[in-house]
């Protein structure tokens, strides 16, 4: 359904996009992940038109943006992460606007705009002026007029930003009722909705894709992932790292944040197998290091998230 290959968009020596690949299938409900700054809104404009890349290549189904960038659009439905809403409009007249733009056949509007007043809860607020709603509102009508002319694709960055807790469950709602007839990709900072939302997960950060796999294979990953904390006393950090770092298991030791009074404070990133936490007490118990502290990190998308997104 969509194929990209190596693109890239570049602000002088920026690199905002950094020679990224993937494809889309239809149907799938794609998440796109990634701290401020990670590219995502970008990527998300160069797929739809908005932006045209520094290189690299995008194919929707046949069609290629230096080809057929009008039926590209025409393909797509796009909400940005501040919806282009005219607040001085009524719902009703900005959606018969919307079908207008995209050259609806006049017959077809009302059908159309009265069953997605039904999908996204609009129906009692269609004669209501837009600057008057509240933002789970105007998100909704947001989002019915980036389905108007019922696209294959519908694309939507940060759809729950800013919404209160009842809200977003219900644009979740909304997104899966839509993703089971389209290729949905929405961009979020909201992991949980990401996991309850989307079949996969696609990270990126840098401009780089640092995760992409379907969502139930990325959180059985992180079941097999430990994070430790230790935080010792009369410990040279050189040597705990030297002596855990032969426990198996144990990938990596890092210095933690805290510590002090001659406290020592660190973290270990291991592979989830039997017996680890023996064994790392057990090496400790062969010092005479104190143990002051010992706990393990529950690993959950979110903690793939920040391990895969954190500053070196």
């Amino acid at each position: 359904m969509i194929h990209v290959e190596s693109l890239t968009k570049c602000y002088g020596k920026l690199h905002a996009v950094n020679g990224i690949s993937f494809d889309i299938r239809r149907g799938e409900v794609l998440g796109l992940l990634g701290p401020n700054g990670a590219g995502k809104t970008t990527t998300l404009r160069m797929l739809t038109g908005y932006l045209a890349p520094t290189s690299g290549t995008i194919r929707i189904g046949d069609l290629t943006p230096d080809r057929d960038l009008v039926g590209i659009k025409k393909k797509i439905g796009y909400l940005p992460e501040s919806a282009p809403l005219y607040k001085d409009m009524l719902v009703h007249d900005y959606l018969l606007f919307a079908a207008g733009i995209r050259e609806m056949e006049r017959e077809a509007r009302l059908s159309r705009m009265k069953e997605l007043a039904r999908l996204c809860g609009i129906d009692g607020i269609m004669h209501r002026t837009i600057g008057e709603l509240s933002r789970g509102l105007k998100q909704r009508a947001g989002i019915a007029s980036a389905m108007i002319s019922d696209p294959e694709i519908l694309i939507l960055d940060e759809p729950t930003a800013g919404l209160d807790p009842n809200q977003v469950a219900e644009i979740r709602d909304i997104i899966r009722d839509a993703g089971r007839e389209k290729t949905v990709i929405l961009s979020t900072h909201i992991l949980s909705e990401a996991e309850a939302t989307c079949n996969r997960i696609m990270i990126i950060d840098r401009g780089r894709i640092v995760a992409d796999d379907a969502t139930i294979a990325l959180t059985q990953a992180a079941g097999g992932r430990a994070v430790i904390h230790l935080e010792l006393g009369k410990a040279d950090p050189d040597a705990v790292a030297a002596l855990l770092g032969t426990v198996e298991g144990v990938e990596t030791v890092e210095h933690g944040e805290g510590g002090g009074q001659g406290l020592f404070r660190c973290r270990l990133l291991c592979r989830a197998v039997p017996g680890l936490r023996e064994r790392i007490y057990g090496k400790i118990r062969e010092t005479d290091w104190v143990l002051t502290e010992f706990h393990q990190e529950t690993q959950t998308l979110e903690t793939i998230f920040r391990e895969l997104t954190r500053e070196a």
